[in-house]
């Protein structure tokens, strides 16, 4: 992970209560240069797919960010099987993109590089 992901994974989730507006434009676009790996979509949400060895992995990483999502109190939409976890992120009270869908990405991306072999 690069320096500003890093401090983007050392935040923490703020609960959104509404009324906040998603974010678009150049501020959107900050953050998603923060997370190049991450794919944008339609300024609505973020999706990353990540690939494994095996289920037992794949099982052991989604659980991982079930832990991570409950301490965050900030919940993805996964998507697993044999091998692949696909993750989508948005703040559902907003139907948009908020500060802490990235801060929750970055923490699942440094999930994902700490699970990997040196």
């Amino acid at each position: 992970m690069d320096g500003s992901a890093t401090r983007l994974a050392s935040r923490h989730c703020v609960p959104c209560r509404g009324g906040t507006p998603p974010l678009k434009g150049a501020e959107l676009e900050n953050y998603t240069r923060q997370l190049p790996d991450w794919r944008v979509i339609e300024e609505h949400h973020l999706e990353k797919s990540y690939i494994f060895p095996d289920f037992k992995s794949t099982l052991e990483f989604i659980n991982g960010i079930g832990e991570v999502a409950e301490q965050e109190g900030h919940h993805p939409d996964l998507c697993f099987g044999w091998g692949y976890v696909k993750i989508t992120l948005y703040t559902h009270k907003i139907a948009g993109l908020s500060e802490s869908d990235f801060i929750l990405a970055a923490k699942v991306d440094e999930l994902f590089s700490k699970r990997q072999p040196a």
